[in-house]
This record gives C-alpha cells, sequence and structure tokens, in this order.
C-alpha cells in the first residue's frame, strides 16, 4: 500500500492557507453529493459516471462553459475501466495526478446492498446468494485503488445501511481497516436525511476518512432539524448493524436530534408553492406533449416557507424567473379516483380498500349487473382495482402526509411513482419531477437530461444535496482543524 506523505502534507498546506479543498466523485449520478459539497465550499474538478443520461445531467449542471471541456464532462465512464491519470488528463488537469484531488467521494451503486435489490436480483437469477456476486458489490475495492493512485486527504462515501449486513460481511468496517493500512483515520454511521432539511426519511450510512497524520477520527455533523421517525427505521436499523463488532469498530453513535430544534421540513413546507397540475386528467394530450423543460408559473410569491425560499434561491444558483421546469406526472386514468378518495398516509391495502369500492359503485350503477367472475365482471374489475395482491405489495402505494416529511424516494421511480402520492386529492396523480427533486433537496435551478423517467430515477438514485451538504461542511472542518501533534507541541511550549 502506497503512502505519499509528502502529496498529503502539500494538500493540506494549501487547504490550510484559506483554498478550496478539490474534488472528484466516482459514481456521481447527476450530482446530488456534488451539488452538496459545492454548497459547503468544495471545488468540483471532475467525475466518473456510468449512465449516460446522469453524466449529461451532470455536465448541464456543473461543466466548465467552455465546449470542449463541457464534453468531456458529460462523458459517460466506467470506474472499472476508467484510470485516474487519463480522466485528469482528459478533463483538463495537467501533471500528475496526485496532485490534483483533495477530496475522494463516491455514492457507490446501492442496489447490490439494498434488501429490495437483493430480492430483484434473486428474482432475475433464480440465485439467493447473486447479490453477494453481483460485480457492484465488489466496486468498493476498485475505489480503494483510486485512493491510492490520488492520494487524497479526505474520503466521503455514501451508500445504503444494509452495506453493513452483506450476506454477513461488514463491508464499510473493511473499507475502514484498508484505509487505516493507507494512512487514513476513518468512520462511519448512520444518518438520516430529515434531521438535516431534507423533506424526507431517508436513512443512509455514510463513511468519511481524513489523513491520519491530523490526529484525530473524523466527525458527523449534529442534527439542524428534529423528526419522529417511524418505528420501522428502528427495526430496520437493528438489521443493518447487526454486523457492527462490539468491540474496537469503526462504528459511530447515530448522531440524535438535541431539544430545542426546529421540526423537519413537511411534504406541504417543501411543495406548496409549486404549480397545481390537473393537466393528466382534465387535457391528457397536453401532458403527454409536455417536455421537461417546459416552464409553469409558480402558484405563489410570498408566504414562502424557509425550505421553498431556499429551493428557490439556492446560492450561486438563484431563480430568476416567475416559473420552473420538471412539471411531468404519468397518466394513469385508472387510479385518478383512487388517488382522490385515498386518505394521507394510506399504503396499497387501504389504496385496494378503495378501489373496491368505487368498482362496487359501478355495479350498482348497471341496470343489469354481470355475473361475479364472468368476462364482463372481470372486465370490470380490472378498470377500477389494480391487479396486485394487498399482502405482498403493502408499500407499493403511498399517499404523502403534508403535515410530514415524505418517505424515502427510490430509483423505482424511474418506472411508476404510486409511492408518491400527492396530498392534494383534488390533483389526483402522483409527485412530479421536479416535485420529487424537491423532496430529495434539489434547487429549481437543477436541470435534468433525459425524458421523465430517467429524470425520476436519477433523483431516486441521488445523494440529498443538503444532507451531502452538512457532511461535507463537518468533513472540511475537521480538514482545517490543528493536528494534534501542534495542539501538544503548543501545550508543551506554554508549560515551559
Amino acid at each position: 500500500m502506497t503512502i505519499n506523505t509528502a502529496a498529503r502534507q502539500k494538500k493540506l498546506d494549501r487547504l490550510r492557507s484559506g483554498k478550496a479543498p478539490r474534488a472528484l466523485e466516482l459514481c456521481s449520478g447527476c450530482g446530488g453529493m456534488s451539488l452538496g459539497m459545492q454548497a459547503a465550499g468544495f471545488d468540483l474538478l471532475g467525475h466518473v459516471e456510468f449512465d449516460d443520461t446522469a453524466a449529461a445531467s451532470y455536465a448541464l449542471n456543473f461543466a466548465p462553459p467552455v465546449a470542449d471541456r463541457r464534453a468531456a464532462w458529460s462523458k459517460a465512464r466506467n470506474m472499472v475501466t476508467s484510470d485516474p491519470a487519463t480522466l485528469a488528463s482528459e478533463i483538463g488537469l495537467k501533471g500528475d495526478v496526485v496532485g490534483h484531488f483533495d477530496v475522494l467521494a463516491a455514492g457507490l451503486p446501492c442496489q447490490a446492498f439494498a434488501r429490495i435489490g437483493r430480492s430483484k436480483l434473486r428474482s432475475v437469477t433464480g440465485d439467493d446468494d447473486a447479490y453477494v456476486n453481483d460485480p457492484r458489490a465488489k466496486l468498493y475495492q476498485r475505489f480503494l485503488q483510486y485512493v491510492e493512485a490520488v492520494q487524497p486527504v479526505a474520503i466521503l462515501i455514501e451508500n445504503v445501511p444494509d452495506i453493513l449486513n452483506h450476506g454477513g460481511h461488514n463491508v464499510p468496517e473493511e473499507i475502514c481497516q484498508t484505509l487505516e493500512t493507507l494512512g487514513y483515520s476513518a468512520r462511519y454511521t448512520l444518518l438520516n436525511a430529515a434531521y438535516y432539511g431534507v423533506p424526507q426519511m431517508r436513512e443512509r450510512l455514510f463513511l468519511v476518512a481524513i489523513d491520519s497524520s491530523l490526529g484525530f477520527a473524523p466527525g458527523f455533523p449534529e442534527p439542524s432539524h428534529a423528526a419522529k421517525l417511524p418505528s420501522g427505521y428502528d427495526s430496520a436499523r437493528n438489521v443493518a448493524l447487526k454486523h457492527v463488532p462490539v468491540e474496537g469498530s469503526r462504528f459511530e453513535t447515530i448522531p440524535r436530534a438535541r431539544p430545542g430544534l426546529p421540526n423537519a421540513v413537511s411534504v406541504k413546507a417543501a411543495l406548496s408553492d409549486l404549480p397545481r397540475i390537473t393537466e393528466h386528467f382534465s387535457a391528457p394530450t397536453e401532458m403527454r406533449r409536455r417536455k421537461l423543460t417546459d416552464r409553469l408559473p409558480y402558484t405563489s410569491f410570498t408566504g414562502l416557507s424557509p425550505y421553498a425560499r431556499k429551493m428557490r434561491a439556492w446560492p450561486g444558483r438563484q431563480i430568476s424567473h416567475a416559473d420552473s421546469d420538471g412539471h411531468m406526472v404519468r397518466i394513469t386514468p385508472r387510479d385518478f379516483e383512487i388517488f382522490r378518495r385515498m386518505k394521507h398516509g394510506g399504503d396499497y391495502p387501504h389504496a385496494t380498500a378503495v378501489a373496491k369500492t368505487i368498482f362496487s359503485e359501478q355495479l350498482g350503477a348497471l341496470a343489469v349487473q354481470p355475473v361475479e367472475g364472468s368476462p364482463d365482471w372481470e372486465q370490470l374489475r380490472a378498470k377500477h382495482v389494480p391487479p396486485y395482491d394487498p399482502t405482498k405489495f403493502p408499500n407499493k402505494w403511498w399517499k404523502l402526509n403534508p403535515a410530514m416529511p415524505s418517505r424515502t424516494l427510490t430509483a423505482h421511480m424511474g418506472k411508476d411513482t404510486y409511492s408518491h402520492i400527492h396530498w392534494d386529492s383534488t390533483q389526483k396523480r402522483t409527485v412530479s419531477v421536479r416535485e420529487a427533486a424537491r423532496l430529495q433537496s434539489f434547487p429549481d435551478s437543477f436541470q435534468f437530461a433525459g425524458a421523465m423517467n430517467a429524470a425520476f430515477r436519477q433523483i431516486g438514485n441521488a445523494v440529498p444535496p443538503l444532507l451531502a451538504e452538512a457532511v461535507a461542511r463537518r468533513l472540511k472542518q475537521d480538514l482545517l482543524r490543528t493536528p494534534v501533534s501542534q495542539l501538544e507541541r503548543a501545550e508543551e511550549s506554554e508549560a515551559a
């Protein structure tokens, strides 16, 4: 294992002179973590992203305004086949790659770690251990090779909590152990986005590491908001934490909200100023013709929540007009009336019960009722009742509670958005692209490449920018702290 002490010291000296930390992000997606790091005062020098559309979104929002450099930033790259030196050259950085990047970050692919991803792999392959053998589960090893090549002074990784228990293996613990052999002090913990100003109860693992010459372990941000998480989060945590060593682990106690903090940002506070959307049922042809880049006016300009103001005026990315883009929703006529009648917080079993009531009403309105089980009866039922078994898919649908943060957005939103049904029953729909972006704490100025489904997928895959900003600010603070060795020398001098 290579440790370039001189290169790292030079980087630390540079940071202490007031220069911004320079970051390279792997598996960047559309740029949620990068946006948070940028807001915390980091310079974004480059990224690696495998997905073409996500890479295009990243370039739209972060690439330098020079044609050839923008093209280099929008190029999709595979972190396995790419190498840091070639990447640096392609994006216009000169000289030895060791001198370029102070921070190496990654939102490593979570599909092989997340329990929902494991189930999908099992159903596709028929192999119960498919998730263990998924190549994406090994990408952290390639990340560690990047660490050795780049010699950063700080490291930041985000993933799902289940990475702590991957086939009985605690991957973050292994990463920390390897980083220690490379001269870093590393720690990991679980953070919930709702505690950091994001209107979403999203639990994620964060691992941070800093150069060991600083003489102390890195820390995690204190919560800025208070939230009462559903009981399911505790049980999920217990499963994820099952393989954290009782002694000698690098796991840090999960930060808790202290008394007196403001309540978590609610869905209504996050979304209520955005346009009302009814075209999906009142003018479906208009909705089908709408593009992601089409803009609609805000519904209000006064009395905005602090969160809405932040989303319109993100530092360096203020909205200068009276409208925003991304107001596309799915057209699902069978379900409009179900959406309207569902209660806030209603799940799929509740939706099924509502649908059956609607079906019964339609049967009762017929002059001649079809025989139960007949083709006509089945056809009418299918017109009103979704086909999924409510005992197997209890969380497939969910109607947002306007008084609470949203539940977790996932990449599956690229296929359907029933997990996030708008709370306003008069709009009887699922959330729009811009609303999903708001729930993930992307500002209204952030642009998404591709069509509607691709935008939903990018948003669901992303690290919430506000959560990333909180972690990055604490990391930057640690990097600028006086090394323990210098403090000890100062104390010795004073004693003498």
